[in-house]
């Protein structure tokens, strides 16, 4: 190829995300297939948001508001924030990449933990920026390593609460302690993106409260896990007015589209959809606990809908097994799987084809 690419882009790899029903059904001739591997919403999203998006459908030919208005105005009320101070995105992956255009310089140093969502680091090394990576401690964040690893070359410092793949969480007291420290020139990026899975008394429940206390800070929530709105790609950040102007000056005219902006409108205002989310998803991690405790298997405590484990044999190997028999699940490296939180049914599907795959 006589086109040469950016340097910075050499040495990356293409997301690879959670392996498509279909696909699985092609590749072994299956008919039935769950997919358990992409932390989607076994619900699917609310009937009133089926609703609006149906009536959306007759306004596909006009440009979506570049502006989303009328999402901010809701979020602002929600929120009590100015809608100055939030910006909506096409997803949280979106959101990523506006951040490290408009903030990470070549050379820029970037704190991460080494097993979290893997966009943090690519979108990092895609703008030049240097990856500083700290282990988890007990398969959480490291805030003090991270605090240690700052530099007069510190540009963002990312938090996934509760963390991904992990499903494990960092309280608020001790959140706090480490926002205290950490230099106002450093920007803060908290990734909730799992927040309304949190059961833990202790897990920050109100974040948006960091914002009124720490200008450098970021919030990151989305649409596409409890809401079930995956699909059509929304999610938002709230932050200091200055971050959220300079986000936008690299953000695509009408990034997020006609119907994202009416489905989230109408997913906020159905709570119940929340907490009926919730509690399956509660009932479904108990019912795996249970049965990972039966077979012997390590765990870390999960805050979201997934659930980190080791199953004691190749991870790769696990995934090839269990597509075989119709369930897709996420390999991690190792001996580790994640596997998402699926309805009840499901639930038990994977545990049994799981105890088939390991001999159980």
């Amino acid at each position: 190829m006589l086109i040469n690419h950016r340097e910075e882009i050499k040495s990356l790899q293409p997301y690879k995300p959670g392996k498509p029903i279909e696909d699985v059904k092609r590749e072994y001739g299956l008919d039935n297939v769950i997919k358990l591997a992409s932390n989607e919403n076994p619900l699917g999203c609310s009937e009133k948001v089926k609703e609006k998006i149906k009536e959306g459908l007759n306004n596909l030919a006009i440009y979506p508001d570049g502006n989303a208005t009328k999402l901010k105005e809701a979020l602002s009320k929600s929120l009590n924030v100015s809608v100055e101070e939030i910006l909506p995105s096409s997803g949280s992956d979106e959101m990523i990449d506006l951040i490290v255009k408009a903030y990470v310089n070549k050379g820029d140093e970037i704190i991460m933990a080494d097993i979290t969502f893997p966009r943090y680091i690519q979108t990092a090394e895609m703008m030049g920026g240097i990856p500083v990576i700290v282990p988890l401690k007990d398969y959480t964040f490291d805030l003090n390593g991270m605090l240690e690893k700052i530099t007069d070359k510190t540009k963002i410092i990312w938090i996934c609460n509760p963390n991904n793949p992990t499903g494990t969480m960092v309280k608020e007291e001790e959140l706090v302690k480490f926002f205290d420290k950490v230099p106002e020139n450093v920007l803060i990026i908290y990734d909730e993106a799992y927040r309304e899975y949190a059961t833990k008394d202790d897990y920050p429940k109100d974040s948006i409260k960091f914002i009124k206390n720490y200008p450098n800070i970021l919030v990151m929530r989305t649409f596409s896990k409890a809401y079930g709105l995956a699909g059509i790609r929304v999610a938002y950040s709230v932050g200091n007015k200055e971050i959220i102007e300079n986000i936008n000056k690299v953000r695509g005219p009408f990034n997020v589209n006609s119907l994202a902006l009416e489905a989230a409108i109408t997913a906020l205002e159905d709570q119940d959809f929340i907490k009926k989310s919730y509690d399956l998803n509660l009932e479904g991690k108990n019912y795996l606990y249970e049965e990972f405790d039966k077979m012997g298997f390590f765990y870390p405590p999960s805050e979201t809908n997934h659930i980190f484990v080791n199953v004691e044999r190749n991870g790769q190997e696990v995934f090839v097994e269990l597509q075989k028999r119709g369930v897709i699940i996420r390999p991690m490296g190792g001996t580790f799987i994640r596997v998402s939180i699926g309805t009840m049914e499901e639930n038990k599907i994977f545990i049994e084809k799981l105890k088939e795959v390991l001999g159980k």
